[in-house]
């Protein structure tokens, strides 16, 4: 399955445009990860535990929208777009989702 924010596939033309295809991942980030984001505030870096969080929302995402892209008979996910939002009290859970156009190259 290719996937990619262009809306082709350079040395492929689309033969088939199968539709929306779309992938939601929500994740609660604990409170220990919450204090030691807070620390790092404090003192400045980067958060390896919310990136780490971040990353493993996104791939999952990105993998149900390919299976829902690949249940509807697409080989490719073209023009995909990828939104981070925080949802829930206090912003305690993240949402990431994705959004592509399934087809057939």
């Amino acid at each position: 399955m290719l996937l990619t924010t262009t809306p082709q596939i350079e040395g492929h033309t689309i033969r088939e445009y199968k539709g929306v295809v779309t992938g939601e991942t929500i994740i609660g980030a604990n409170i220990l990860k919450d204090i030691f984001a807070g620390i790092r505030d404090l003192v400045g870096g980067r958060s390896a535990a919310y990136e780490k969080v971040l990353i493993e929302a996104k791939d999952t995402s990105m993998q149900e929208m390919a299976e829902r892209a690949r249940a509807m008979g697409a080989n490719a996910v073209v023009g995909i777009d990828v939104d981070y939002e925080t949802i829930g009290s206090n912003g305690s859970m993240l949402m990431v989702a994705t959004s592509g156009t399934a087809v057939v190259i």
